[in-house]
């Protein structure tokens, strides 16, 4: 699956894998190569265990933590197994600069929105400026329309006493869009294009820049909002402003079945005000000896969208596989896992089966660690159900392993040091990508963790629940709060899990097709 973050800088990256391997020595200083340092040939029996007792199920995640993500979406995404879903967005604008002087007699003469598309150089193609769009899904137009919104975004919650940061969730846009104001722009076919853009074109100052959403909103809308209030206190400060003028709210209407979704990082988007205003040429610019000359200058003012920004989406989750997630068995496990993205569910994995003595621990755990065993690699290995899951585009490449019941990554994460300038083989050795078939079909993914489990079997580290989840990217390793009715305590997914609309399907431990059910298996050494 393509990535939507900026590309990593490879001297910090380079720096980090320096430290992240002498981690990994400390860390992992009791496991050993399966197979190596076997002294005499004797002395070491080197074997796999598979723990059978795995127990697997799904949690529904219907309300996720919108703000404060890596990155935005928005359009509409029909995903074959989970249903349609679309993305829209509240934003606050805010000023580079606030309290701008617009000096003598100034006119706006353009506002120019631009919000980057993720996109690379197509440096194989016999032209020049040809990109190719990455994080874009769907090949259909949707309708696209920017209101002002009238809602006003808090940075701190009322409720703590403004202390905590404020939350808003994917569910709030009915709420939102009952502040809607004035219609700014509307675009009744949009699609994102891949052409690059020329600025200035045919002039001396022509610039050609990556594609992007770029395009130009009323002057008048803008002249009122801000140019007749130059000097107020509305336009002093940020905060000011944007009690003033509290957002664009950015609406999706699909125009069929299908549509297009694109994926952007708001922090590159802005909004410029392109104006002139007059003066006395006292420096005789146009050098005619006269100092006394009125000219008219070109300036402009920037803005940003680095405040508040929240995505909101309009699922129409499938019914039949809402009503499976209301009944899972998480005693037992379930046959199948449902993965899906943004409004979507989560896996939740739980290792080495039931304490049966209630001495606090699992059976087969209290086993494994009177073994004494060196555990040498540790996989989970899921299979995709390829009976229910059609495969290709829109199956996700990466999922992402992480420690449910504290909120954070495992070990085998934190220490991962493979990298690429290529995001989908970032942390490829723990978060394995989905291997597929000739026909480019999903099969199984591998998902390494070997320190996770050396810490618990031979550091008595906590055997905690994992959560898998599908994501757009597996770089972020922040994560959002999700309320989800299965269990209080399932309620967390990670940032990038949100950014994904995508879905899946694996086998879990009590999948009917029993090689392919969900297991964990360790390789070790056993001294003799």
């Amino acid at each position: 699956m393509k990535s939507v973050l900026k590309s990593l800088n490879t001297y910090r990256v380079f720096l980090a894998a320096l430290v992240l391997g002498a981690i990994t020595i400390a860390c992992d200083e009791d496991s050993v190569t399966l197979g190596g340092n076997i002294i005499g040939g004797n002395n070491f029996e080197t074997s796999i265990f598979e723990d059978t007792q795995v127990v697997s199920y799904s949690a529904r995640t219907p309300r996720v933590q919108t703000n404060g993500l890596s990155s935005y979406q928005l359009g509409t995404y029909t995903d074959p197994v989970y249903g349609n879903t679309t993305s829209n967005l509240l934003t606050q604008l805010q000023f580079n600069q606030p309290g701008p002087n617009f000096n003598d007699n100034p006119e706006f003469q353009k506002v120019i929105l631009s919000i980057p598309y993720f996109s690379t150089l197509d440096i194989t193609a016999d032209e020049s400026n040809i990109y190719i769009l990455d994080s874009v899904y769907g090949d259909q137009p949707v309708q696209l329309q920017i209101f002002r919104s009238n809602f006003f975004l808090q940075d701190f919650d009322p409720d703590s006493g403004f202390e905590d940061p404020q939350d808003y969730y994917s569910d709030q846009g009915p709420t939102f869009e009952s502040f809607l104001g004035e219609l700014i722009y509307e675009d009744l076919s949009f699609f994102p294009s891949a052409e690059a853009i020329i600025l200035d074109e045919g002039e001396d100052t022509e610039e050609v820049i990556a594609p992007e959403f770029r395009v130009e909103l009323p002057v008048d809308f803008w002249t009122e909002l801000i140019l007749d209030m130059e000097g107020s206190p509305e336009l002093s400060s940020n905060n000011a402003f944007k009690d003033y003028f509290r957002g664009m709210y950015f609406k999706i209407t699909p125009l069929g079945d299908e549509g297009v979704l694109f994926y952007f990082d708001i922090t590159e988007a802005s909004m410029t005000i392109e104006y002139t205003y007059t003066a006395i040429d006292v420096a005789d610019t146009d050098e005619d000896g006269d100092t006394t000359d009125t000219i008219t200058i070109e300036e402009e003012v920037d803005f940003n969208f680095q405040g508040q920004t929240i995505n909101v989406f309009d699922s129409n989750y499938s019914p039949a596989i809402d009503l499976l997630l209301a009944d899972q068995d998480t005693d037992n496990g379930e046959p199948y896992l449902y993965l899906k993205g943004g409004e979507g569910s989560i896996g939740v994995i739980e290792l080495f089966g039931p304490d049966t003595d209630g001495d606090g621990e699992a059976d087969q755990l209290t086993e494994l660690k009177a073994n004494d065993w060196l555990i040498n690699e540790a996989n989970l290995e899921v299979f995709v159900d390829r009976d229910q899951v059609p495969g290709g585009d829109t199956e996700p490449e990466r999922l992402f392993l992480y420690d449910l019941d504290n909120r954070r990554v495992l070990i085998d994460y934190e220490i991962d040091n493979t990298f690429a300038n290529n995001p989908n083989e970032f942390k490829s050795s723990h978060l394995g990508p989905v291997q597929r078939d000739a026909s480019d079909n999903g099969i199984s993914y591998t998902l390494r963790l070997t320190t996770h489990l050396n810490n618990i079997v031979r550091r008595d580290s906590t055997n905690i629940r994992l959560g898998l989840a599908v994501v757009q990217d597996v770089i972020s390793s922040n994560f959002r709060t999700v309320e989800t009715p299965i269990s209080e305590d399932i309620n967390n997914v990670p940032s990038g899990g949100i950014n994904s609309q995508q879905g899946t399907i694996l086998h879990g431990n009590a999948s009917p097709d029993s090689a392919k059910r969900l297991k964990l298996t360790i390789y070790y050494t056993d001294p003799e």
